[in-house]
């Protein structure tokens, strides 16, 4: 009989939890050499658990676990330090992240550069909350949503409409569509100009492309930020089946009152 697989010191962070039993949890975790998995943490929820401090959303932890089912048994879990939790509306966004990549990604399959993206943008949410750090914050969840889309196959390129292949003119607006992808923009369609995209897919190229595009978007005028988060929300929406995501529709009624 073959040896269960055990996995040791793996960077992670969980993106959801949920009870299994009186003492139990069951975790949905984003490790960076494994991708999405499924954990067991047994007696997690007793006073005494060594776990119960530590398994927290947003924040950078190393796992040991083991088994060959799908869901498998955390053995030991530290957690990494660096910065404390987001509050208010920043904990939100990171919600908000975590929900996306619980929709958006497949159970073990790997991807290192967008568990670096994630890394990133927990660091953002985690920092001062002044007004300049919102708009640096919010530049961060476009800047993943961008990189999110692209790591599961679901963005197209931005430098060629997409139907036609034809190369996009630097004044002229495009928008990107759900079924259609980038293409030639209606007059009341939210759009950016032919620069702007091929400027983003240029920086989506970057060796260090988080930063990178974060930077970049940072950089947008009002108008064009705006138009750039209309137009992934509901290039994700569509993607993930909904009309809106629950963490949006939170952040909505939260704001409302």
């Amino acid at each position: 009989m073959a040896a269960a697989h055990r996995v040791s010191h793996e960077p992670a962070y969980v993106l959801h939890r949920y009870d299994w039993s009186e003492s139990s949890l069951i975790l949905e975790v984003f490790t960076r050499h494994h991708g999405r998995i499924a954990l067991v943490a047994k007696g997690a929820k007793r006073p005494s658990s060594n776990f119960r401090p530590v398994l927290l959303p947003l924040q950078p932890l190393q796992l040991n676990y083991g088994g060959d089912a799908e869901i498998r048994t955390l053995k030991g879990a530290e957690w990494m330090g660096g910065h404390v939790m987001p509050t208010g509306e920043a904990l939100l966004s990171g919600y908000y992240v975590n929900e996306l990549l619980l929709r958006l990604l497949a159970r073990d399959d790997a991807h290192e550069a967008l568990f670096d993206a994630y890394a990133g943008v927990v660091q953002v949410l985690a920092g001062d909350h002044a007004e300049a750090q919102a708009a640096t914050q919010a530049a961060a969840l476009r800047a993943f949503e961008l990189l999110l889309l692209r790591g599961v196959g679901l963005l197209p390129s931005l430098d060629t409409q997409t139907l036609t292949l034809e190369p996009l003119a630097a004044r002229e607006r495009y928008s990107l569509v759900p079924e259609a992808g980038l293409c030639q923009a209606a007059a009341d369609e939210a759009a950016l100009t032919g620069a702007e995209w091929q400027a983003l897919q240029a920086i989506l190229d970057d060796r260090a492309p988080f930063t990178a595009t974060l930077r970049e978007i940072a950089t947008m005028n009002a108008g064009s930020n705006s138009a750039l988060r209309n137009q992934l929300r509901a290039l994700l929406n569509y993607h993930c089946g909904v009309s809106t995501l629950r963490t949006r529709q939170m952040m909505r009624d939260l704001q409302a009152l």
